[in-house]
């Protein structure tokens, strides 16, 4: 008998940003880091992971411009 693996499926946009918000809170469970790292490109993941800390960094950048008159 031979088992085949069946060749990793490309995530949707909405699987990415569910990945990379748990990653970056810290909450990512180990099945989904192994289902993440199965994918064939890492694109996706860094594309959406740039524009996570670009809106972090705006989204500080303008609550200290509201509370810092």
């Amino acid at each position: 008998m031979t088992t085949s693996k069946s060749a990793p499926t490309k995530p949707s946009i909405l699987q990415v940003i569910r990945a990379v918000g748990a990653s970056m809170l810290g909450v990512q469970s180990n099945k989904n880091y192994q289902d993440d790292f199965a994918t064939q490109s890492v694109v996706p993941y860094l594309v959406v992971g740039v524009i996570f800390v670009i809106v972090l960094i705006l989204s500080l950048v303008a609550l200290v411009n509201v509370l810092v008159p």
